[in-house]
């Protein structure tokens, strides 16, 4: 298919675990009346984002995927006839989890997942307490709609990760993401932050010649000390801004995307061509110094 309709469910959270599955399965239905074809969910939707703080308690959160919420948004997929992204906080083994993101076919066939490879660790985001770095690799899958990357949050600043997703054959790249300010910090600094943010997105677009799309929870939590951005948005393969939400209200939005683009901009303007992958080596050093 040279066009594929997608949906972005942005929406708040709560400490209800089945009421944030309930809201997100509403947007999901939304975004299929809409003409959806493929939706995706925010970063782990079905909770606050708990990785404000370290506690063991929080580990309750999680469950097994394939498990219970991908098994209910089955069905879901199955009945809508749409692909459903779903991040979810995986419970692997005793005492192994992963923030990692479920792939559901419009037939409600589960196609496999994603786990988050770079953790980050900053003052009310303490992910490294909670997550273990994924081992899968990066992944694409191929859909009944398109093929696809997905890539989570933290990913989202790596060109290394969004590059490989595309060397693999992704048509289009999804970013399902949990940011936000601290709200005791002044608005120029508010306003940097998600330009930066949006601007690296931006820059994979256009380095790798595909759509992409970043999917942002929205509201207050941490009793009021964070305001998670939104500002979900779509850029083309140029890094043209299609579609941009609000920072502070709950939306959910379809846009379709033109596919056939991406051998327009990649022919007219050849960074795939003249990759040159003879020089590239000293990328997995740590740091290119005389040791």
């Amino acid at each position: 298919m040279s066009t594929v309709k997608v949906g972005l469910v942005q929406m708040s959270c709560t400490a209800g675990k089945e009421e944030n599955l309930r809201k997100a399965i509403s947007g999901v239905r939304d975004a299929a009346s809409k003409g959806a074809q493929i939706v995706c969910l925010q970063e782990l939707f079905t909770s606050l984002y708990f990785c404000d703080v370290e506690d063991y308690e929080n580990f309750k959160l999680a469950e097994p995927i394939p498990g219970p919420s991908t098994e209910t948004l089955s069905g879901v997929a199955k009945e809508l006839g749409v692909v459903i992204i779903a991040s979810l906080f995986e419970k692997r083994a005793q005492g192994l989890y992963h923030n990692t993101t479920a792939v559901l076919d419009a037939d409600g066939t589960y196609l496999g997942k994603y786990r988050k490879m770079h953790i980050p660790d900053d003052p009310a985001y303490y992910e490294k307490f909670y997550f273990t770095p994924g081992d899968l690799g990066y992944k694409v899958f191929k859909t009944r709609f398109a093929t696809f990357g997905v890539l989570i949050c933290w990913d989202q600043w790596y060109p290394e990760a969004a590059r490989i997703t595309a060397l693999m054959g992704a048509e289009i790249l999804f970013y399902p993401t949990a940011i936000g300010w601290a709200t005791s910090q002044d608005e120029a600094t508010n306003e940097e932050q998600y330009n930066a943010w949006q601007t690296i997105q931006r820059s994979h677009a256009v380095a790798n010649g595909v759509h992409v799309v970043s999917v942002n929870r929205v509201g207050f939590e941490q009793d009021g000390a964070m305001k998670f951005w939104g500002g979900s948005f779509v850029s083309n393969p140029f890094g043209s801004i299609l579609y941009r939400a609000s920072h502070d209200a709950e939306e959910v939005h379809v846009m379709e995307l033109d596919l056939s683009k991406s051998d327009r901009y990649r022919t007219h303007w050849p960074f795939m061509r003249d990759r040159r992958i003879d020089s590239y080596q000293p990328i997995t050093k740590r740091y290119i110094d005389e040791d």
